[in-house]
């Protein structure tokens, strides 16, 4: 074909089929109409004129990652362009997260990809459920890879005394190609976990997450001892200062310590002590290997995957009370005015005063008499002195944040309780009161320091970027802003302009569901060697400084600015390049926090299977052409109302307006409220579907709650009183 084609003239089917011979022949004549659509499909011929063809000129290769979807196809995403999508017979061969060459191909009119060959299979241990049909044994997985089953032996299953339904580590032997799936060996039971501990093993293989340190890592750190007066050699001895710990009350590793005193014309000193992992943790060590694989610390609920191993996160390193520890100290000048006016950067020597959580620090800023606060705030003159200082001085940073225009959503953060076997028992909001604010503003003060001094010395870190909108998203929440007569521009909006639209919103009832559009319109923040600033904190420069023990980007910082201010020559870092770097760090990043969203999805799912045909009052918090994403007001677990669950009539959807509007007048936007039941729970898609019961109200465009007087057409059960106290029941049992 490539002789005829080759020759300067495309061809048609015909002179195709004179060239070999078998122009009268039906049967062959059909073959290479089949074939010339597959090489068509493949890209490697090109129509021409609707009836000549061509050899195809060679295509780009395409270097991606796999991105799988549970209903069986997937894309590969690319840097730089739009992904292309994968058709499930091009799944057969790989798995999500899986980096592959592909080329891009034309199939029905839709561009698609080709995968050429699979570069790095992104893990090769998976949990699944053992499994067993007419062929035999398998690993049935589940999520983004249940298109994969894993075959397994006969054998297998009898050497590890499986049975069928039971959850299984697996690892791969043979990688899966278009005519086989691939075949594994089962290593573990995992029988013994309860749902939530089974959730994070699986969500951590999924994810390609290292949750078990090498012997080499777990064996150094175990090494170190108790800092001695040699290892203070050198440092600023700042035992004396009354340093604390301020954080959660499960909190198990104590980054940092803080520390302010009143100076003369109403100025500030804050020290800010953060812990010094780089004088146990060196580059191209055991342990630096483990900490730049991981990235960051993951959180779960009731469990951490730490950067470092616990005998470094929860002990040498931490800031732990009433004991002697090392540390890298930003000693900051700040003014009345809270700017700052001078800072140093030093390794010093430190001894914690107090642990604190941020519930004590609250409750006495609520009542400094309160009788149940702990003997080492309130018995403490020089630890009060310097708490209540860090609290005048919050209140100053504060308001400067808020001049610069800095912004300050109203989001929903909730907190898990379980049991003592794994279950779900509530979920609550997490408040934020003063304390953690003021220790929010102390990190601010010490990282914009940071940043500031490693531009100025030019020093080899990473930092933290956040950049500008870009036009497309600015448009579109330009129309959404106007729906309710606010203005924004449609392109290269100011921080000054999303805190007018904060502030214009805040006391709204829909304050939560327009400030997430707000959020979502907003870049990703993300690490590099480039600094462009930090859009959303109004930042012209910013890095991470405060937070060594559970992130690789500060550690790096820490390095760099002790290098600089002791004269120290830098060691060769473990990865290649800055860029690289910066790359590694955020994709871990990306990772854990997509890691513990899905868990934290899970369990809210599995906890709603428990209350199907429940009903619940909820809030509207996005809104779709196929439905309404609500959230209930109790429980803060979000569903999806299908389209086809409104009621009996036909839905436009407004996109400008977000709102969904019926034919016969109905219309749901944002911020209303409704009345719903559970119809459903999908555990392998992770969605939860209602069912509308009743409107309860709707937001209008000036943010004002009006009551829905009669229920929709589809509804035809008892009263809104009635269904209101049957709703309170059933909310109130739920608990």
């Amino acid at each position: 074909m490539a002789d005829i084609t080759n020759q300067g003239k495309p061809a048609t089917q015909e002179t195709l089929a004179m060239h070999f011979g078998f122009l009268d022949d039906e049967d062959k004549f059909f073959a290479l109409t089949n074939r010339l659509k597959a090489m068509l499909r493949d890209g490697q011929l090109e129509r021409i004129d609707g009836i000549h063809f061509s050899i195809a000129p060679l295509p780009t290769i395409l270097t991606g990652q796999v991105a799988c979807n549970p209903k069986g196809f997937g894309f590969v995403v690319l840097d730089d362009m739009p992904d292309l999508f994968l058709h499930e017979k091009q799944m057969r061969l790989v798995f999500d997260g899986d980096t592959v060459e592909a080329v891009a191909t034309e199939y029905r009119g839709k561009t698609e990809a080709r995968i050429i060959q699979v570069i790095k299979h992104s893990q090769l241990e998976f949990i699944g459920k053992l499994s067993l049909d007419d062929e035999g044994y398998f690993v049935q997985l589940s999520g983004v890879n249940a298109h994969q089953p894993i075959t397994v032996t006969a054998e297998n299953v009898q050497t590890m005394n499986a049975a069928v339904g039971d959850d299984v580590k697996v690892c791969l032997i043979d990688l899966p190609t278009y005519q086989e799936f691939a075949t594994g060996k089962i290593t573990e039971l995992l029988t013994s976990l309860n749902d939530r501990e089974l959730i994070i093993e699986t969500t951590l293989y999924n994810y390609g997450i290292p949750h078990e340190f090498s012997q080499a890592a777990l064996t150094q750190a175990l090494k170190f001892d108790e800092p001695t007066d040699t290892d203070f050699k050198n440092r600023v001895d700042l035992r004396h200062l009354p340093l604390v710990t301020i954080d959660g009350e499960d909190s198990r590793d104590f980054d940092d310590a803080v520390y302010a005193e009143k100076r003369a014309g109403g100025n500030y000193r804050v020290v800010v002590a953060i812990a010094d992992v780089s004088h146990y943790v060196t580059p191209q060590s055991a342990l630096d290997q483990d900490a730049y694989a991981r990235g960051t610390s993951v959180y779960f609920p009731h469990r951490v995957i730490p950067m470092l191993p616990e005998a470094l996160s929860n002990g040498l390193c931490s800031l732990n009370p009433k004991v002697d520890r090392l540390c890298m100290v930003a000693d900051i000048k700040v003014s009345r005015a809270g700017k700052v006016t001078g800072y140093e950067f030093y390794p010093a020597v430190m001894h914690s005063q107090a642990r604190l959580t941020y519930n004590q620090v609250n409750a006495y800023f609520n009542d400094p008499t309160n009788e149940t606060l702990p003997d080492e705030l309130v018995r403490n003159s020089a630890v009060l002195k310097s708490i209540d200082t860090l609290h005048q001085l919050y209140l100053v940073l504060d308001a400067r944040r808020e001049n610069r225009g800095a912004m300050a959503f109203e989001t929903a953060e909730t907190y898990i309780k379980f049991d003592k076997q794994g279950d779900i028992i509530d979920i609550v909001a997490r408040t934020r009161g003063d304390a953690h604010k003021l220790i929010e503003e102390m990190m601010l003060l010490a990282n914009t320091c940071a940043a500031n001094f490693s531009l100025k010395h030019e020093l080899p870190v990473l930092y933290r970027n956040h950049d500008k909108p870009n036009d497309e998203k600015s448009a579109r929440l330009h129309e959404y802003v106007k729906s309710f007569g606010l203005s924004f521009p449609s392109e290269a909006p100011t921080h000054e302009d999303y805190q007018r639209i904060i502030k214009a919103t805040a006391d709204r009832p829909d304050a939560i569901s327009i400030h997430s559009m707000l959020l979502r319109s907003m870049m990703q923040a993300n690490y590099s060697p480039d600094n462009i600033g930090h859009f959303g904190l109004a930042y012209d420069e910013y890095s991470h400084f405060t937070s060594p023990i559970r992130r690789y980007p500060d550690l790096m910082l820490h390095r760099a600015i002790k290098d600089k201010v002791t004269h120290r020559k830098p060691a060769t870092p473990i990865y290649h390049s800055l860029d690289d770097a910066g790359e590694q760090t955020s994709l871990t990043e990306r990772r854990a926090e997509e890691a513990s969203r899905d868990v934290e999805t899970w369990l809210k799912c599995h906890y709603m299977q428990r209350h199907i045909g429940d009903e619940f009052n909820a809030t509207v918090t996005t809104v779709t052409n196929f439905g309404l994403f609500v959230t209930l007001d109790a429980l803060f677990i979000e569903g999806l109302i299908h389209i086809s669950q409104l009621g009996d009539e036909y839905f436009t959807y407004d996109e400008r307006e977000q709102k969904l509007i019926g034919e016969r007048g109905s219309r749901f936007g944002l911020g209303d409220g409704l009345v719903i039941q559970v119809a459903g729970v999908n555990m392998d898609l992770l969605q939860i579907d209602f069912r509308l019961i009743e409107q309860l109200n709707r937001i209008d465009k000036n943010g004002d709650s009006q009551m829905i007087p009669s229920k929709p057409a589809n509804d035809k059960s008892d009263t809104k009183n009635e269904r209101s106290k049957k709703h309170r029941r059933k909310s109130n049992q739920s608990k």
